[in-house]
């Protein structure tokens, strides 16, 4: 596989664990944008940087020298230091939404994502329509917020009804970023393994 694969979808649809597969099973890296996000938010979070203040954080970002290593699994690197263990908790998890709504927070996540060259699978919530239009192969993933919270309780030291609040606020703010690119081919993930919705994706990608 020498182009790229676009993988997004609404949070906790199962994309990450999907675009690792995917990626594993073609031999190429995946590209979290996700984690660049998350990235923005953390240093957001420790500067005391007011999350709707554009202005503010943009220097930040641009200060950070804040890189994406792409592979089997993806790291982020502020200069010399690993944020990557500390992107996935509750505290980043309820203001990353706020951070990525800024259009130059995004076009900061593009440029360090179009950095990395093909081919990989690089998923997130506009992967395929913002980011990699030109990308041949697109899917969208989603699941009902109950399964998604489900499989995202398992993952964070919440309860699932707070869980799947969190998650229908995210939903509400990603409402504009996170919607089937053009050409796009949506996938349910309710009621399937992630080892079916791994050979559903392979099994397009092979026709």
């Amino acid at each position: 596989m020498r182009g790229i694969v676009t993988i997004d979808g609404p949070s906790a649809s199962g994309k990450s664990s999907v675009a690792q597969r995917v990626a594993k099973a073609l031999g190429v890296p995946y590209l979290s944008s996700g984690l660049l996000y998350r990235a923005a938010a953390l240093l957001a979070l420790r500067a005391g940087v007011d999350l709707g203040d554009e202005e503010a954080l943009l220097p930040l970002l641009q200060a950070s020298r804040v890189r994406l290593l792409p592979g089997e699994e993806n790291r982020v690197l502020a200069g010399e230091e690993d944020l990557t263990p500390h992107l996935h908790t509750p505290e980043v998890d309820r203001v990353v939404s706020q951070v990525a709504r800024h259009p130059g927070v995004r076009s900061w996540v593009n440029a360090r994502l179009k950095e990395v060259p093909p081919p990989f699978v690089a998923e997130g919530r506009d992967m395929g329509r913002a980011v990699f239009p030109e990308a041949p192969h697109k899917f969208y993933l989603t699941a009902s917020p109950e399964v998604r919270a489900r499989r995202r309780a398992k993952e964070r030291p919440q309860d699932y009804e707070e869980v799947l609040q969190d998650l229908l606020r995210r939903d509400r703010l990603d409402q504009a970023q996170s919607q089937p690119a053009p050409g796009a081919l949506v996938l349910d993930t309710s009621a399937m393994t992630l080892e079916e919705v791994v050979a559903w994706i392979l099994g397009h990608l092979q026709d």
